[in-house]
């Protein structure tokens, strides 16, 4: 299974930045490709929730890196 990690960082404050693991719930299996083009609209929900965040960069790996 793979995850999306974002990096974002808070409006108000640029300098402050982390991590956030974004877990993909699909029951088939998925590559970085098909990741990358799944990845938008966990984007655009993910902005809903967290609006003081602006996503700087993101990438799929898989989820069992325990990284972030």
């Amino acid at each position: 299974m793979l995850s999306i990690i974002l990096s974002a960082c808070l409006i108000a404050d640029p300098s402050h930045c982390r991590d956030f693991k974004i877990p993909l719930d699909t029951e088939i299996e998925m590559d970085s490709m098909r990741c990358a083009m799944a990845a938008p609209p966990y984007f655009a929900k993910w902005n809903e929730e967290h609006p003081q965040w602006r996503i700087k960069r993101w990438k799929c790996q898989p989820a069992s890196l325990n990284d972030t």
